[in-house]
Parts: structure tokens; C-alpha cells; sequence
């Protein structure tokens, strides 16, 4: 009896790693009935990192909240409450700022008033239930705010040279003269995922390498909401430098100031979900993402899955959306991709349950 792990991550903006994995399981057992499967979707803290979670611990609670989207409008969403237990996972929530102030939930881009409150709401909603740890995903966002909507939920105060609040979003920064934490929230154990290693500002910043899939695509605009960063980062007492700060439009950064813990998202995950015991116990593992490219092997998904693999001696197979001819495959016994086994790009895009079922057949044979 072949015993399989299938751990990928989400194919962003097409279907979650927990769906991915349970399509990739079936087609597997279409192929081979005696297999056990594993499942055990990943993330590194951008999309589907809480589906991941509730789809690996038993017993995870999808609690539901309202709050504010990154362009204002209520968003009905949910955080996730791990179950009591002995271990590290007691009293803990997960949330992401993909379902609460992702890019994703725009209907169009708006890179001077999106802001991150409503990840700071979810936040405040995992607080009031009295978590004792906190589990923070922060990719996919879409805003620049330097990470004030979040810590404007969470107690702060943001003011102007009137003594007025100032306005939300990358819009406002450059105007705050002061800043207000004595009513910020005390906060818990917090670690944050992420999987950019980004300072704050200069040209590898938030706002230059972020900031044009934001909409900050002018270079004055670019170079404007820089300087405002810089400024807020000196009232918040943050060193610009900081790796991860830029992550999430400076929510990174935010976090940090709040006491939080950055750490690698993949690893953390792994980690938290116990995947090297899963693998260690496996005869093959199966990850995946939907785009494999030349930067994959830097921290993503399935380069970390890999590397576990490899430490067990476990052969690993990849899925992926697209495969660029500029990705190194060699880690892997074998790989499928779903634009390869469609015909094109928009096809695979459109039925990726099909092609995926398609390559999890292809892989078991």
C-alpha cells in the first residue's frame, strides 16, 4: 500500500490548497484504490492560509466576522479558532489578511484608499474571544497603509497637524504628525507569515516593489508614498531596514511595532501542522502551486516541501499551474502542469478541478 502526502499550496485566484489537495487525492485513488492518502494543504501566509489550517487540525473552528474590506465595504469572513489542547496549538487563532483586507476582495484597484482595517478588526474579534496566541497571515494585501487601518482597529490614533484624525489609507500618511498608542491592545504571543524578507522603504520597499500591483505604478507616486512611509516608520520608532517590514504594504512593519514575531510562512505552517512527521511516514509526497517560476526555489511552497522530502528521503512530485522554462524541476521525480495537460493557459485557468484531477492521474501512474 502506497502511503501519499499532498501538501500544496493554494493556485492563487482559482482554487484553495485544501481543495487542490483533496482533487489531487481523488484522481490519485482513481489511479491506485489501495492508496492512503494525507492530506496537508500549505500556505506561507498569503491565500487560503486559514483553509489550510482548518483543512489540517482536527476540530478547527471557522468563527465568522463582519468587517470592514480594504475599500470600506463589509466583507463577511472568518477567523480561525484551533482547537484546546496540550499542545502548541492551545488557544490559538489564525487569520489572513487575504480574506479580510486582500487584494482579491477589490473590485477594482485603489492604491491611495485601501487600508488593512479589516485585519485589525479580525484581529480585535480573536482578542475579544480571549486567544492566548495569534497566527497571522499577511499575504495577498492591498493596500499601502503602512499597516495604520490594522493598528487603528487595534487602539491607535493617527492625527494631523490640526489635531484631526488623518485620512485612511496611503492617502493620509504623509499628513499624520502624530501618533497615539496608549489605548493600542496589548498584544498576545503573535507570529506573523510571510514570505518576503522586503525593508519598508528604499528600493526594494513596500512601495517600489509592492506598490505597482497596488496601483502605484508612477514612479512620483511611488517615490511619494516611500517618503511617507519613511516618516511614519520615525513616529512609530521603527527601523525602515527591517526585514519583513515592507511586507503587506508595511503591516509587516506595524506588526513588529506591535510585538509581533516574523517568521518564514512555509516553515511556520510546516510546523504548525506537523508536516515532517506526516512526511516521515510517507512513501511519496505531492506538492504544487499555480505558478512554478525561477523564484520558487526562494522560500515558496513546494521548494520547502521538497526540502523536507529530501531530509526524509521521500521522493516529492510537483503540480503546478505553469511551469516557466526558467524553473529548476530536478528536485522533483516528477511534475505536471496543468497548462501543459490543457493545451493553454486560459483553459487551465478555467476548469483548474479538471487538470488538476487530470495531473494527480498522470502523477499516480
Amino acid at each position: 500500500m502506497t502511503r501519499i502526502v499532498f501538501a500544496p499550496d493554494s493556485f492563487k485566484g482559482t482554487i484553495t490548497a485544501a481543495d487542490a489537495a483533496a482533487v489531487l487525492a481523488d484522481a490519485w485513488q482513481s489511479v491506485d484504490p489501495e492508496a492512503q492518502v494525507l492530506l496537508r494543504p500549505m500556505a506561507d501566509g498569503g491565500e487560503g492560509t486559514v483553509a489550510a489550517f482548518a483543512a489540517a487540525v482536527p476540530g478547527a473552528e471557522r468563527m465568522p466576522v463582519t468587517i470592514d474590506g480594504p475599500a470600506g465595504s463589509p466583507v463577511q469572513t472568518s477567523w480561525l479558532l484551533l482547537p484546546a489542547s496540550p499542545d502548541a496549538l492551545a488557544g490559538t487563532a489564525v487569520i489572513d489578511m487575504a480574506s479580510t483586507s486582500g487584494i482579491e476582495l477589490l473590485d477594482e484597484l485603489r492604491p491611495w484608499d485601501a487600508d488593512s482595517s479589516g485585519f485589525g478588526q479580525a484581529i480585535a474579534a480573536a482578542l475579544d474571544h480571549g486567544v492566548a496566541r495569534l497566527v497571522l497571515g499577511i499575504g495577498s494585501s492591498a493596500s499601502t497603509d503602512g499597516g495604520t487601518g490594522m493598528l487603528r482597529a487595534l487602539g491607535a490614533r493617527f492625527f494631523d497637524a490640526a489635531g484631526l484624525d488623518a485620512v485612511a489609507g496611503a492617502r493620509g500618511l504623509a499628513d499624520i504628525a502624530t501618533v497615539d498608542l496608549s489605548e493600542l491592545r496589548t498584544a498576545p504571543e503573535v507570529r506573523v507569515l510571510t514570505d518576503v524578507t522586503n525593508p519598508l522603504t528604499g528600493p526594494r520597499g513596500a512601495a517600489a516593489v509592492f506598490g505597482p500591483q497596488k496601483g502605484l505604478t508612477e514612479r512620483a507616486d511611488q517615490d511619494r508614498t516611500d517618503a511617507a512611509l519613511a516618516h511614519l516608520a520615525t513616529l512609530l520608532r521603527l527601523d525602515p531596514t527591517t526585514p519583513g517590514s515592507g511586507a503587506a504594504g508595511g503591516v509587516g512593519g506595524a506588526l513588529v511595532v506591535w510585538g509581533a514575531t516574523l517568521v518564514p510562512g512555509a516553515e511556520e505552517v510546516a510546523r504548525l501542522i506537523g508536516l515532517a512527521d506526516a512526511i516521515a511516514t510517507a512513501d511519496v509526497v505531492v506538492t504544487g502551486e499555480g505558478s512554478y517560476d525561477g523564484q520558487s526555489g526562494d522560500g515558496k511552497v513546494p521548494s520547502f516541501v521538497a526540502s523536507l522530502a529530501a531530509d526524509a528521503g521521500v521522493p516529492v512530485m510537483l503540480v503546478a499551474g505553469r511551469i516557466d522554462e526558467d524553473a529548476d524541476t530536478g528536485i522533483f521525480a516528477a511534475s505536471a502542469s496543468l497548462t501543459d495537460l490543457a493545451g493553454s493557459s486560459a483553459a487551465a485557468l478555467g476548469d483548474p478541478r479538471r487538470w488538476l484531477r487530470e495531473a494527480g492521474k498522470q502523477l499516480a501512474r
